[in-house]
């Protein structure tokens, strides 16, 4: 973090609004610049939190994106009347790290009445890849993909063979691309351009990359 982009933090929470806003003022518009692009690569890159990376899925996909730690993360209305719901699940991984982009995600938590009631919603899977905070892809596909819920449901019966047990949880339900590229549903809401892509080709898995490449827009 840089040191302005510091200095404009202490002051938002220990100071008034007015000394917030004349010290802004004070600024060069190019070191305002600085400091936004600062805040944003910080932010996207958060280990800890991915919200603005599930905004940008659940936004470019065209739904509502809905805050909070409950619940689906977003929504739309469709032609029935009745919302059609969102889970997104976007990944970032560094480009000088060892982890690859694999289209994949995670339910953590999971339980086999936590699958019915996605299975009952009406839900669409959203996702997302990015690559030191730029977006590589989103995908979007039915929840009920047969094999999608098939991957989640071998983890469940493995862990719980006999039916969920009060107060236990599989921490982490996972999945990756191959669990739903057969999807006759899948749907490519975005994608870098072939041009592009191939400059993240070590930052994604080879069956990955070779799926993405062969549905990647030409320049």
């Amino acid at each position: 973090m840089n040191r302005e982009l510091a200095e404009i933090i202490k002051i938002y929470a220990t100071e008034s609004d007015k000394e917030l806003n004349e010290y802004l003022l004070g600024k060069s518009k190019n070191n305002l610049i600085a400091v936004l692009i600062d805040l944003i690569t910080m932010y996207i890159n958060d280990k800890n939190s991915s919200t603005l990376r599930e905004f940008l899925t659940v936004t470019i996909a065209g739904y509502q994106h809905t805050e909070g730690k409950i619940g689906y993360n977003g929504y739309m209305q469709n032609v029935y009347g009745r919302p059609l719901m969102c889970e997104a699940k976007p990944k970032n991984v560094r480009s000088d790290g060892k982890r690859k982009l694999n289209g994949g995600g995670n339910f953590t938590d999971y339980t086999h009445e936590r699958l019915e009631r996605d299975l009952k919603e009406n839900l669409h899977m959203l996702v997302s890849g990015f690559v030191d905070g730029k977006l590589i892809y989103i995908l979007e596909f039915p929840f009920k993909c047969e094999s999608f819920v098939s991957k989640l449901k071998r983890q469940l019966n493995k862990k719980f063979p006999q039916g969920d047990v009060t107060g236990r949880f599989l921490r982490s339900a996972n999945f990756d691309y191959r669990d739903f590229i057969g999807c006759k549903e899948l749907k490519v809401v975005f994608c870098l351009p072939k041009s592009e892509l191939v400059k993240y080709k070590k930052n994604i898995v080879k069956g990955f990359y070779e799926f993405l490449m062969g549905v990647a827009p030409d320049d």
